[in-house]
């Protein structure tokens, strides 16, 4: 039976496909996200569907010690996961200046200091306990400097730098951390983050499925870093590190706008 998985960001898209990826391997999850009306609605799917055990954290993750108060509602359920699924986040497109300022700090807090909050912690307690699997969600994004999206994207790429450098550290220790990168994927990311008229999201993107089963396979095989999109893969390994780094934002900031 598959081990038990802590998954932010459950609610909807990629959290939501990997909640119910892990329930259909027998797995047992602790859901978490804002919206405690959604997530009680994939509890009942996946218990009914599956035979699992699925736990409902409703709370924002981002808010002030919201990290901290999701670490100390798993260990009143007497919960220790196993693995560890960073998935939530959002971004925001205009130009920075322009963007409130309120919104980007929001955005690195979820992004990034929540999600170490949450690393740090539960691959100490996955060392002690003899081992566990860590899945980070970052973004081909974070390959990339973003024009329109620039804290989105330097959130991302400290999220590809962290998790790769993390997997060096706990690799002799019985602690794997991947990171995903999809691409544009169809989910409700592009209304959030304004982005609906903008030609990365008009190109179309993966299915939230298809991206969440990349990484979660991704992770069971123990790798450092999924690309799931294969173009653009080959993309950012191939052709873009030829590119004046000038050109490269520019072109990449072009795909952000209308």
């Amino acid at each position: 039976m598959a081990e038990l998985a802590l998954i932010t960001g459950a609610s909807s898209g990629i959290g939501r496909e990997f909640a119910r990826i892990h329930a259909a391997r027998g797995g047992d999850v602790i859901l978490t996200a804002r919206r405690g009306d959604a997530l009680a609605a994939l509890k009942t799917e996946l218990e009914a569907t599956h035979s699992i055990t699925a736990h409902v954290i409703a709370l924002d993750l981002g808010a002030k010690g919201g990290a901290d108060a999701l670490i100390s509602a798993v260990q009143k359920l007497g919960l220790a996961p196993r693995i560890l699924i960073n998935n939530a986040g959002f971004g925001g497109a205009g130009y920075h200046i322009t963007r409130d300022i309120a919104a980007e700090r929001a955005m690195i807090d979820l992004n990034i200091t929540a999600l170490v909050t949450l690393t740090h912690h539960y691959a100490k307690n996955m060392v002690a306990g003899g081992g566990g699997r860590i899945l980070n969600v970052g973004s081909t994004a974070g390959f990339l400097n973003g024009p329109y999206q620039a804290v989105y994207f330097a959130t991302k790429n400290f999220v590809n730098s962290y998790s790769q450098a993390l997997d060096i550290e706990l690799s002799d220790k019985g602690v794997s951390v991947t990171v995903l990168a999809p691409g544009y994927v169809e989910t409700e990311f592009a209304a959030v983050a304004d982005l609906t008229d903008a030609k990365m999201v008009k190109a179309g993107g993966a299915t939230a499925h298809s991206a969440a089963l990349a990484g979660y396979n991704a992770m069971l095989s123990g790798r450092a870093v999924k690309i799931s999109d294969p173009k653009l893969g080959f993309m950012i390994n191939w052709v873009f590190p030829w590119l004046p780094r000038r050109m490269l934002a520019k072109m990449v900031g072009q795909t952000q706008m209308p």
